[in-house]
């Protein structure tokens, strides 16, 4: 199956930047949309960001909007978020995740990398 690796998560001062990465292994990633969510210590995991298979589609969340945007490389099966501006309510821990190679669902999950911003 579908195996994710997030990367290029730490810690960081508000105003500044970091750019996550996701490499993915495993058969179809170019046939998968690929997503972003974040869960902070006492919250339920939340949506970040979203993109289709061919870059066709892009979507974020409200509170993400004009910050962050979503990438990616289906010639390196990699997906980026490129975090800009960064808050400390942006601080969590940062999932990426896969559809079905045949479905909508998310399904599959990295284990996640920090993402602490102070100040």
């Amino acid at each position: 199956q579908v195996q994710l690796v997030e990367s290029g998560g730490g810690l960081v001062q508000a105003g500044e930047s970091l750019k996550l990465s996701c490499a993915a292994s495993g058969p179809s990633f170019s046939n998968r949309n690929m997503g972003w969510f974040r869960q902070a210590p006492g919250k339920d995991r939340e949506f970040v960001a979203s993109i289709s298979s061919r870059s066709v589609t892009t979507n974020y969340a409200d509170s993400v909007k004009g910050r962050f945007t979503i990438t990616r490389d289906n010639a390196k099966n990699t997906v980026y978020l490129q975090m800009n501006s960064l808050k400390p309510e942006d601080t969590a821990v940062y999932y990426c995740t896969a559809t079905r190679s045949t479905g909508l669902a998310w399904t599959y999950w990295g284990q996640g990398t920090q993402v602490t911003v102070s100040s």
